[in-house]
């Protein structure tokens, strides 16, 4: 990879676009942003592993694996407390580079619907915060902001945020349109130096249908029409010619067709057990289990007292591709705490799904519920209606996931605006750990962050 050695851009907006991979651009299904971004400049983006949001989204944001910031999966597992929780929204101790731009180099800087921004340092941030009652049903919508009154002008001028499109059985266009609508409001109002924007209406169809249906390519031509709108609305602010563009996916996506169900094994070899959930249903007891796993897309932790014994259980599991140990983790770049004491690893065209009861009247109370937080793992199936709640209990219906890591689901990382060096990228696709110390070096402050990279910047 070549290019200038010292680049700087007085703006950067980075597009994070789930799901957007070359081929689409190749293919000619998203025409803007082909026409937008540098031709050499486009590359496809290994993610880190497990390719999944949370940790996908830090490792862009800090230019660090999983086993160097901790962010390992979308849930978080507290080995003292022996409990899970997914999608909690606190920053807590993460240093990104929106964080690091604001508070070391004195720049302006926002990020629009990330995970984990409640409490960032960043001039100008949105994430969705409802408020909700004892049994986490949203009494009214919300949303956490900096500045703190940005949410009321957001919803005066464009309505509150449409949740239900953002994930759920009626997740679709609405909720990046919103997004994007914010992020024009958010540079009119305020003027970031940098601005990470999260795009995720691809992530829905490719779940629902799988990556290589016509569904999912008549959504990469939706979300390439609002980009479009965007950039075209872009070009006409007053520092456009100072203005670098990121394209930017985390990771892309797998056919599937074979859902996978490690607590179940675990369950029947004495190793979970289950409790009453006060409904009727059947809760995991993770305190007296001896081993659990927390799914997450292609990819489960699993926690155990008695690793051998469940490595034989898991090891057996049709679908299952690998079951990772200290070496398998140290090579993935995943050999922190916070990882599973085993890590499973699914077959490309298999995913794990959370269910440790054999029947849908033994499930537990959220089983049927869009509760992302209640679910002590990620649910698919809460993209379809279900015959007895919200949320289908049906695992077939799903038709694509991610986690793996291999060339199939690579993301893509382009370059784009008049402040873009002339980058060539060749046939090796960019690290994941490459963006954010790249984008500290267009910007000129990478000698004034305090975040440590693991990889140079790709402009040096």
């Amino acid at each position: 990879m070549s290019g200038p050695s010292d680049p700087t851009a007085g703006r950067a907006i980075v597009l994070d676009v789930v799901g957007l991979q070359p081929r689409h651009l190749e293919a000619g299904l998203a025409p803007n942003v082909k026409r937008f971004v540098n031709g050499d400049s486009v590359a496809s983006l290994e993610p880190p592993f497990p390719a999944v949001t949370v940790p996908a989204q830090t490792t862009l944001a800090t230019g660090q694996s999983p086993a160097e910031h901790g962010d390992v999966a979308n849930g978080e597992y507290d080995r003292d407390e022996r409990s899970v929780a997914f999608w909690e929204r606190d920053r807590g101790s993460r240093n990104r580079l929106w964080e690091a731009a604001s508070d070391d180099a004195g720049l302006t800087t926002g990020a629009l619907f990330f995970q984990h921004l409640i409490g960032t340092s960043a001039d100008v941030a949105v994430t969705p915060s409802p408020i909700e009652d004892e049994n986490n049903d949203m009494i009214e919508m919300d949303c956490w902001t900096n500045p703190d009154d940005f949410y009321d002008a957001l919803r005066e001028e464009h309505g509150h945020f449409p949740l239900h499109n953002y994930w759920g059985p009626a997740a679709g266009e609405a909720g990046s349109e919103w997004i994007l609508e914010a992020a024009r409001e958010s540079i009119a109002r305020y003027d970031p130096d940098l601005l990470w924007i999260y795009v995720p209406h691809l992530d829905y169809d490719a779940q629902r249908h799988g990556p290589r249906s016509t569904e999912f390519e008549e959504a990469v031509a939706t979300v390439d029409d609002m980009l479009g709108e965007f950039l075209a609305w872009l070009v006409t602010t007053d520092r456009w010619s100072e203005t670098v563009v990121n394209v930017v996916n985390e990771y892309g996506f797998h056919p599937v067709d074979t859902p996978v169900f490690p607590n179940r094994a675990l369950r029947e070899a004495g190793l979970l057990s289950v409790e009453d959930d006060g409904s009727g249903g059947e809760e995991v007891d993770i305190p007296a289990s001896r081993a659990f796993a927390m799914v997450d897309h292609q990819v489960a932790h699993v926690y155990t007292g008695a690793p051998d014994e469940a490595r034989r259980v898991l090891s057996e599991l049709s679908g299952v591709a690998a079951v990772l140990g200290a070496e398998g983790k140290r090579e993935r770049d995943l050999d922190h705490r916070n990882a599973g004491d085993l890590v499973l690893v699914a077959e490309s065209n298999a995913w794990f799904q959370y269910y440790w009861w054999t029947d849908d009247e033994s499930a537990p109370y959220y089983a049927t519920d869009m509760d992302i937080h209640a679910k002590p793992g990620f649910d698919p199936c809460e993209l379809f209606f279900g015959d007895a709640g919200l949320a289908s209990l049906d695992p077939t219906k799903v038709s694509g996931s991610h986690g793996r890591v291999d060339e199939e689901a690579y993301g893509m990382y382009g370059l784009g605006g008049p402040a873009a060096p002339e980058l060539a990228l060749d046939d090796t696709a960019v690290d994941a750990r490459d963006v954010a110390p790249t984008l500290a070096d267009l910007l000129g402050i990478d000698d004034a962050v305090s975040l440590s990279f693991d990889r140079p910047s790709l402009v040096r």
